[in-house]
């Protein structure tokens, strides 16, 4: 007698545990479509806008982030190096090059999540910007990624085995509503050790 409904009630539960784990499966293996990628920096353009696609509007309903409009910004984030490798707290790296024209861009390190990592100690540098940063003649830039500190612009993170990202946002830039973003440049992410090797 209650063979019939307990078999319907296990189909209906497994159904709907199997659509829920495969959804959210989705969400995290990627933000949507229509990826740029220029070197190990990637970015979504119209995840932001009207046209962004279902998975991009999920996401954004999930994280419940705001996102910046077309014409407002851009951000860019690298999860490896030029080379491929993972990014890990246990490495140095360095972040040479230009990028693309922006009134103001901003670089900080985040978890997988794309959370802000938190400074080591209160005073250390967890982010910087295009108006802090100190330069060379031709506009270029170099940075230094690291838990110990380094002579010129250093970006300080936690000195553990963790991966992170590294997330680069471009304010105010003609590139986030063009269709020529593929024919633009962005810094590169060299690896400069680690501390098992």
């Amino acid at each position: 007698m209650f063979r019939i409904p307990l078999v319907i009630a296990i189909a209906l539960a497994v159904a709907f545990g199997l659509g829920v784990t495969g959804s959210l499966w989705a969400l995290r293996a990627t933000v949507g479509f229509g990826a740029i990628a220029l070197g190990p920096w990637t970015a979504f353009p119209t995840a932001q806008t009207v046209d962004a696609d279902p998975y991009a509007k999920a996401h954004r309903a999930r994280d419940g982030r705001l996102l910046f409009g077309s014409a407002e910004g851009l951000v860019f984030a690298a999860t490896r190096d030029s080379e491929g490798r993972r990014l890990s707290e246990r490495c140095r790296y360095r972040i040479a090059g230009l990028t693309p024209p922006a009134r103001l861009w901003t670089l900080h390190a985040a978890d997988r999540n794309g959370n802000p990592l938190p400074a080591l100690r209160d005073g250390l540098p967890a982010g910087l910007n295009a108006w802090t940063v100190l330069r060379e003649p031709d506009g270029s830039f170099v940075i230094d990624i690291a838990a110990a500190a380094t002579a010129g612009n250093w970006l300080a993170v936690p000195s553990g085995s963790a991966a992170f990202m590294l997330v680069m946002t471009l304010l105010d830039t003609p590139t986030a509503g063009s269709s020529g973003v593929v024919d633009l440049a962005m810094p590169g992410i060299t690896r400069l050790g680690c501390a098992d090797a």
